[in-house]
């Protein structure tokens, strides 16, 4: 890629500069604050909307004396670009301010910002925009290719390590291992793991060797200091007296056991046991016989008792009936009361005739004829009327006496029952009550087995027995306590020789513990100086890839060189990535160096991408002899007596002065 013209307006203070370069490398003059990484910003604010500072909220808007913005300003920026040596392609933003006037306001009202994109003049969407900037290059390698301070001031040590190992590939641990004859053991260490995880394996293992190594001593003195006194202990002989005390004790108990069960104490305690046999199945005999009448009066009182139930029962059903009969008789002769008084009440009636001498139809007289017979008809109804009713009152009344008669006689029924069934429940409760105390008292007799005369007299044989057999035994404790002090003292004797054997086997156990901690504290030691070795193997091979790996990427390119790794002062190697130019690291290199190694990596980067662009180079003034490069080079020199900013071809004349 190549910059043909780059159009600014209103931006960060540039009113109007335009650049033409067309494709050559060009120089930029201008005093401090004129604008020259304006020109820098604009180019990548163009393409990727960020500054050379890689800042995406930078100030574009152009402020006024006042320190205000100046407000209604387009801010643009156009580039025209050779693609490939061919193609040319134009590009442009314009940055707007957005002016809204709502329903009912006078005045339009700022509302924010909007960003217009063209390609070739065309308007498109950003997303359009940023699709075609992309076909070109991607945003980092364009960074990286445009701006010599990126790759060592920018990026980050790892970023800049990955880079380098993208471009010149990195070492095989098999070419490594090759290279060095004294690493030929090295795979068969590794097996799968990778050198770092080995490492990582073996620092792990030293550290808890070395933790074991520090507690073996600590342990082997616990042991020592917890070994038991075993002067004065003969092991054998101390088992034989042992083995021989054990023998008189077992003599002496043998010697109990005869005085425990002598023939005569063992003669009568079998007599006594007989004795005790028949008392207890003389108890059994009793209880059995008495239990069985128990039993049979148990089931006759139940028997009683059900009756006793039943009887009551049937009383009080009785007595309910026999209450709600006078219930209702009562209220059948209430009612047959009220119809006799109904009967006067009626049979009592005249009639009273109110018809008028009148025709109701033409009001004219009736003849006294016709009214005569108008009465007779009517007296004749009422006596009709009144006879039915009296009729009907009679009949009721005969109906209701006769229900009444009926419920009396059967109340008279169940009046009789009732005395018969509360004779019989009287009888009944005495019966029940009488078996009850009878049962009680068979209860009380369960126990008088005792006053049996054959329980008594084998009582009394149990008895005599057991006072032999005392007297027997007061002779004999004696001889059995002198017997038991004997063994006591025996047993005492075999503890304390079972006590000194006991030290002895812990002694023993506490020194085969030490042997087992000297022989462990023995094999971790070996364990350490093998893991060592295995180390040294390691921090070779690192050395020799550090070396081989350096080489490779130092050979791609002419000035810089990289160290890649570092070795600490414990001889660990960890992954770094410095530049160096002549042995001098990157930040301690003047301004020229810095920007000549910085071209020296766009090179080297630029033949690996296939791409170039244009590199900016600010504070260009700093350099008397710029490193050849292929690409476009605009430099940005700073020159106190350029006011505004001056445009010039190296070696030729003054192409542009910035518009006052």
């Amino acid at each position: 890629m190549k910059l043909h013209k780059l159009s600014l307006s209103n931006f960060k203070g540039l009113k109007s500069f335009t650049l033409e370069p067309k494709g050559q490398s060009i120089n930029i003059y201008g005093d401090n604050a004129t604008g020259k990484t304006t020109i820098y910003d604009a180019f990548l604010w163009l393409l990727f909307d960020k500054d050379s500072a890689n800042r995406k909220d930078f100030e574009i808007k152009t402020i006024g004396p006042d320190g205000q913005y100046i407000h209604g300003l387009d801010h643009s920026v156009e580039a025209t670009l050779e693609i490939d040596g061919a193609e040319m392609l134009t590009l442009k933003k314009v940055y707007k301010e957005k002016w809204t006037k709502k329903r009912g306001s006078p005045k339009a009202e700022f509302t924010g910002h909007t960003v217009d994109h063209f390609i070739d003049g065309v308007p498109v969407q950003k997303k359009e925009y940023d699709a075609r900037i992309a076909e070109i290059a991607d945003e980092n390698i364009f960074r990286l290719l445009t701006d010599p301070r990126y790759f060592n001031e920018v990026l980050h040590w790892q970023k800049r390590r990955e880079l380098l190992l993208e471009v010149c590939g990195d070492i095989l641990d098999a070419d490594v291992i090759a290279s060095d004859a004294s690493l030929s053991k090295l795979p068969e260490i590794l097996g799968n793991r990778s050198i770092e995880d080995h490492r990582k394996v073996i620092v792990a293992r030293r550290s808890e060797i070395n933790k074991e190594l520090e507690r073996i001593p600590v342990r082997i003195d616990e042991v020592q200091r917890g070994l038991p006194d075993i002067a004065g202990v003969d092991q054998a002989e101390t088992s034989a007296r042992i083995a021989k005390l054990k023998e008189q004790i077992k003599a002496k108990q043998e010697q109990l056991v005869r005085l425990e069960s002598g023939g005569e104490i063992a003669e009568k305690t079998k007599s006594l046991r007989e004795i005790e046999a028949e008392l207890l199945e003389i108890r059994n005999q009793y209880r059995s016989k008495v239990d069985n009448a128990v039993q049979a009066k148990q089931d006759e009182y139940n028997a009683s008792r059900e009756r006793y139930i039943a009887l009551r029962g049937e009383v009080s059903n009785l007595k309910r009936d026999i209450e709600q009969y006078q219930q209702t008789i009562d209220a059948l002769e209430q009612r047959v009361k009220d119809l006799r008084g109904q009967w006067y009440a009626v049979n009592e009636e005249q009639l009273t005739f109110e018809q008028s001498d009148i025709c109701p139809t033409c009001g004219q007289p009736l003849p006294p004829g016709k009214v005569t017979e108008m009465k007779k008809k009517a007296k004749a109804e009422f006596n009709r009327q009144k006879a039915e009713r009296l009729e009907n009152i009679t009949t009721e009344g005969k109906d209701l006496r006769t229900k009444a008669d009926s419920l009396i006689a059967e109340k008279d029924k169940a009046e009789q029952q009732l005395a018969e069934a509360s004779a019989k429940l009287e009888v009944e409760e005495k019966q029940m009550h009488l078996l009850q105390e009878e049962l009680e008292a068979m209860r009380q007799k369960v126990n008088a087995f005792s006053d049996d005369p054959r329980y008594v007299e084998k009582l009394k044989e149990k008895e005599e027995i057991e006072k032999s057999i005392a007297a027997i035994r007061a002779g004999r404790d004696k001889e059995m306590e002198s017997i038991i002090v004997q063994i006591a003292k025996l047993e005492k004797e075999v503890l304390d020789g079972e006590d000194q054997l006991s030290r002895v086997k812990r002694y023993e156990e506490g020194q085969k513990r030490i042997r087992e901690l000297k022989e462990q504290e023995r094999k971790l030691a070996a364990e350490y100086e093998n893991l060592e070795s295995e180390l040294y193997l390691t921090e070779q091979f690192i050395r020799s890839k550090v070396k081989l790996l350096e080489d490779k990427i130092n050979s791609r390119f002419q000035h810089a060189r990289f160290k890649l790794f570092d070795v600490q002062v414990n001889g660990a190697v960890v992954e770094t990535c410095e530049t160096l130019y002549k042995g001098v690291p990157y930040p301690d290199l003047n301004g020229a160096a810095k920007i000549n190694i910085g071209l020296d990596i766009i090179n080297t980067l630029s033949e690996f991408y296939g791409f170039s662009a244009p590199i900016f180079i600010d504070n260009r003034e700093a350099v008397t002899r710029l490193i050849d490069t292929k690409a476009q080079v605009i430099s940005l020199i700073v020159s106190e007596k350029d006011k505004k900013l001056r445009v010039e071809i190296p070696n030729q004349q003054t192409l542009f002065k910035e518009e006052i």
